[in-house]
């Protein structure tokens, strides 16, 4: 039978498959766009399987502020080539409207929500697998709340950061704070959401090195505590030195915006890492 190729644009509308593989499942499918619809997905499930040993290290990291809600995901794929393809793009940016809608908990209940006709959002990554003959995945999904949100996904779209405050704040400093996140990748928000397995190791690291360099047994507590002291300094928001201005921490940064402000929310996620 005869497929127009007003019928082959009408299938990568509803599938988003590309143009020759949409004419090759309406042949197969007589021109049934339901049957054809299923030979794309099926192959999506094959492609996806075939190179599910592939690493997906490519990808955008895409993000929304939504009032007192910030949302961010990264879509991952295996070449660089796929993920600057703008429909590549399109696709993150609708699985983000997917989460925001259905104001998804985490990543796995994201993967469950429920798109049309019993498809949910795995299936629609797993789809964009047969599309683009690549590995990809939904690797990363983050959501947070907080009175005041911002965002900043660097030029690279690898790597974008979520920060909330307890209160508004001028735009610039909280720009200012997630662009520091961004840059400095603070592991935490202040000393005390460290993971204390974390600190212990940093401190054994202390502790260790300073037998090694020869110090005293009853100094090396004292010097381990001193290690870790450093090591939160330089590695939790608040209390890293400001890149702007070196001179003062973040924390102080804030305050001097608003005295009664504060981070209460932070998500940072990079393809590179």
């Amino acid at each position: 039978m005869e497929i127009k190729a007003a019928d082959v644009a009408k299938l990568r509308k509803m599938t988003g498959a590309g143009m020759m593989d949409c004419k090759k499942a309406l042949i197969e499918a007589e021109g049934d766009y339901a049957k054809a619809q299923d030979i794309i997905r099926e192959k999506g499930k094959l492609v996806a399987a075939k190179r599910a040993d592939r690493s997906a290290t490519e990808g955008v990291v895409v993000s929304k502020i939504v009032g007192g809600k910030g949302y961010m995901l990264c879509l991952a794929c295996e070449t660089d080539f796929v993920a600057k393809n703008s429909e590549f793009s399109v696709t993150a940016d609708e699985i983000l409207e997917i989460a925001v809608k259905a104001d998804a908990a985490d990543l796995e209940a994201l993967k469950a929500v429920s798109v049309e006709a019993g498809r949910t959002v795995a299936d629609k990554v797993t789809e964009k697998s047969g599309q683009t003959g690549e590995k990809v995945e939904l690797v990363y999904y983050a959501k947070i709340e907080a009175p005041m949100c911002v965002t900043y996904i660097h030029t690279n779209h690898k790597l974008g950061v979520l920060v909330g405050f307890n209160k508004e704040i001028a735009m610039e400093t909280a720009k200012d704070v997630a662009m520091q996140a961004a840059a400095m990748a603070p592991i935490a928000i202040d000393r005390g959401d460290c993971d204390p397995a974390v600190v212990e190791k940093e401190r054994e690291i202390g502790r260790e090195q300073a037998r090694l360099d020869g110090k005293p047994e009853a100094m090396l507590d004292k010097i381990a505590e001193g290690k870790v002291n450093k090591f939160l300094t330089e590695n939790t928001l608040l209390n890293q030195p400001l890149v702007k201005n070196n001179k003062i921490s973040v924390g102080a940064y804030i305050k001097q915006a608003d005295a009664e402000a504060t981070v209460v929310a932070y998500k940072r996620f990079s393809l590179n890492d």
